[in-house]
C-alpha cells in the first residue's frame, strides 16, 4: 500500500483519514499542519507533524499527500497545494468506490469525489477540486481548478465552473450556464443564466407562517374530511 500524509488535523482531515483508510488502496501514515495549529502530537494513533518539516521526516520519495481541507477558502487550499508540490509531493485523488464515473473522465490532482456522486460522460475536472457526496455532474461539464461543490448540488449538461468557485448544497446550475471565477452559489440556489466574477447568490429565505404546526395539521385533516 502506498503511504499517504494528510494535510489537516480538524474535521476534514479526520474525514479524509476515514475515507482513505476504509475506501482506498492507500495507507495513511501521518497528519501534517502548520506548526502553530498543532494542539496534539498524535491523532487517530498517527503523528501530527509540522508542515515546514514534513519532507525531512517523510520525504516525497516515500510518501504522497492529500489536502482535503478548507473547502470554503479555496485560495488558502491552493496555497497549501502549491507548497506541497514545491516540496516534491505527488498529490493523490480520492474517488469513492460508491461514486459513478466513466472511463473518459479527465481529472487533475488533489481532487475528491464523494459517495453517491455521478459524473456523466465527457466531464473534465481540474486540479484541487472537492466534490462532496451525492452530486450530479452533467455531461460535457467543465469544473476548473480549486472549486468546491457541496453535497447534492446538480450541474446540468455543458456547465462551466471557473476557478475558486463555491457551490453550496442542493444548488442547481442550468444547462449551458457558465459560473464565473470566485463566485459563491448558496445552498438551494437555482442559477439559470451566466454569472459575473465574484458574485454571491443565495436562495430566498423560507417563509415563517403565522400559525403553529398543530393548528396547521388540524386544518389539513379537517379539509380531508
Amino acid at each position: 500500500m502506498e503511504k499517504i500524509i494528510i494535510f489537516g488535523n480538524a474535521t476534514q482531515g479526520l474525514l479524509g483519514h476515514f475515507l482513505l483508510t476504509h475506501d482506498s488502496p492507500y495507507q495513511v501514515v501521518a497528519f501534517t499542519v502548520d506548526g502553530k495549529y498543532i494542539k496534539e502530537k498524535e491523532l487517530q494513533g498517527l503523528p501530527v507533524l509540522p508542515f515546514d518539516e514534513i519532507e525531512s521526516i517523510y520525504p516525497p520519495e516515500s510518501c504522497k499527500m492529500h489536502i482535503p481541507v478548507l473547502g470554503w477558502a479555496p485560495k488558502l487550499r491552493e496555497e497549501k497545494y502549491h507548497q506541497a508540490k514545491a516540496k516534491g509531493y505527488e498529490l493523490i485523488n480520492y474517488i469513492s468506490s460508491k461514486a459513478v464515473t466513466w472511463p473518459d473522465l479527465v481529472i487533475g490532482d488533489n481532487c475528491s469525489i464523494g459517495e453517491g456522486s455521478i459524473c456523466r460522460p465527457f466531464v473534465q475536472i481540474g486540479n484541487d477540486v472537492l466534490i462532496q457526496a451525492g452530486c450530479n455532474i452533467g455531461h460535457n461539464t467543465v469544473i476548473k481548478d480549486h472549486c468546491f461543490i457541496a453535497s447534492h448540488a446538480v450541474l446540468l449538461g455543458m456547465v462551466t465552473v471557473e476557478p475558486y468557485t463555491f457551490i453550496g448544497a442542493n444548488a442547481t446550475i442550468d444547462n449551458g450556464v457558465t459560473i464565473a471565477r470566485e463566485c459563491v452559489i448558496g445552498a438551494g440556489t437555482v442559477i439559470r443564466t451566466n454569472t459575473k466574477e465574484k458574485e454571491v447568490y443565495r436562495a430566498n429565505p423560507p417563509a415563517l407562517l403565522p400559525l403553529p404546526s398543530d393548528k396547521m395539521m388540524n386544518m389539513y385533516f379537517a379539509r380531508q374530511g
